[in-house]
């Protein structure tokens, strides 16, 4: 199909810079900026009335609880939910039920996804050992074949080092990206929040920062030792961040993210035993945010991810250490991207490069950029919709939102995917 997308405000993240422009797409690519190739026929035609034009997010970490947990969602409910809020492709984490540590679960999610998913795109991310158990390596080449993007443990420990050593050498033998969210489980315990004056307060089993900092001085190591390429997700305190700033300095193979809530909010926040507010790792110190910040803007962490985690009601109902942890996030993503831009911690251009060229590029996806040749998978967003976050108004099965009530401003209203108008508002 040939479309044209006239009167737009082009957000280049490539570029760094917004400007004025018309769109034109054919056969799942981008064939024409500004002007059409010769003999190019529109047989359809978008006025974007000054709105932006973006690339479509790429989340980079996000659970649709399928297969295997249908009472907290599905592929269906959750690729609906991402195309209505921009993000047109989904990484997700092997912790499913199989885990994806074999070719059928991998074709099992793709043939899910072709037919109840809304054309958003899935890739799985492969697990490092067999069923997550932490001893035996699973078949990466296997996994790789078949459609796997990386290789992680997702919150899952490895036996010991020399596992992950061995782990690490075969996923750089193939060339294949290492994703790791670092912690060590013996300084985790049972915690549920940041070790600090609220959870003394509150009574609650704390979780110190070298839970994540032990176990990542450790990674950062054995990528000197094994130059695997690995990414560090979902940091969530500043000596992390400081940390992976100097080993990026030292020229390691390495990139980071952090999930959006870490951004906005703090163990403060936790108030009254808010079991919305419980997420692994925990929301850190106010100082723990600002670094987190600080590194988004300049360029330590590459990516936001959403680090989606849709739950059923029962699952938040439980006393606050005994909840299951994590926020139901696609509804609110881009939203929060954009509140960032308002507080001005990055112009919109290099914001948006968080969630669509930096995790493309790291992730060897299609997408990302804007320029010709380039796949179409583009969203239009009107910047002066306001809205009020309702969890009765997610798209997405999970209700467990962190942002009950938060003013945003920007709603999407279009998503292309490969060239074809997947959702219209």
């Amino acid at each position: 199909m040939s479309l044209k997308i006239s009167n737009c405000k082009l957000v280049d993240p490539a570029g760094a810079k917004i400007r004025k422009a018309d769109l034109y797409l054919n056969n799942g690519q981008i064939v024409g900026i500004d002007s059409p190739p010769n003999g190019f026929k529109a047989a359809q035609s978008i006025n974007a009335n000054g709105r932006w034009v973006m690339p479509g997010l790429i989340d980079c970490q996000a659970r649709l609880r399928d297969p295997g947990q249908p009472e907290k969602a599905n592929i269906a409910s959750e690729t609906e939910a991402a195309i209505k809020n921009g993000i047109t492709s989904l990484c997700i984490p092997p912790d499913t039920q199989p885990t994806i540590d074999n070719s059928a679960t991998v074709e099992l999610i793709h043939h899910r996804n072709e037919m109840y998913g809304h054309q958003a795109r899935v890739y799985p991310i492969g697990a490092l050992t067999r069923g997550l158990g932490g001893d035996q390596l699973s078949n990466m080449a296997s996994l790789r074949a078949n459609g796997c993007i990386a290789f992680s443990n997702a919150q899952q420990p490895l036996l010991n080092n020399l596992v992950q050593r061995r782990a690490m050498d075969y996923a750089a033998g193939l060339q294949s990206l290492i994703i790791i969210q670092p912690i060590d489980h013996d300084l985790l315990a049972n915690g549920c929040a940041h070790e600090g004056a609220i959870a003394t307060r509150l009574g609650l089993p704390a979780i110190p920062e070298a839970a994540e900092t032990a176990a990542l001085a450790k990674d950062i190591e054995l990528v000197a030792q094994t130059g695997a390429r690995t990414h560090f997700g979902q940091l969530s305190c500043a000596r992390s961040v400081d940390m992976v700033r100097r080993a990026k300095a030292k020229g390691l193979p390495i990139s980071a993210d952090c999930a959006m809530h870490q951004l906005f909010l703090t163990d403060h926040d936790i108030g009254h035993f808010d079991s919305n507010m419980l997420t692994l790792p925990p929301l850190r110190s106010q100082y723990d945010r600002d670094a987190l910040r600080a590194g988004v803007a300049d360029g330590t962490i590459d990516c936001l991810c959403s680090d989606h985690q849709p739950h059923e009601v029962d699952a938040k109902l439980k006393p606050f250490p005994s909840a299951e942890p994590g926020i139901s996030a696609l509804d609110t993503l881009l939203a929060l991207a954009l509140r960032l831009v308002e507080e001005e911690l990055l112009p919109l251009p290099e914001l948006i490069a968080k969630l669509t060229l930096n995790p493309a590029r790291i992730l060897g996806l299609p997408g990302g950029n804007i320029n010709v040749g380039e796949v179409a998978d583009l969203i239009i967003v009107d910047p002066d919709a306001h809205w009020i976050c309702s969890a009765e108004n997610f798209i997405s099965n999970g209700k467990n939102t962190a942002f009950e009530g938060w003013d945003f401003n920007g709603r999407v209203t279009h998503t292309l995917v490969n060239g074809e108008i997947v959702y219209q508002a």
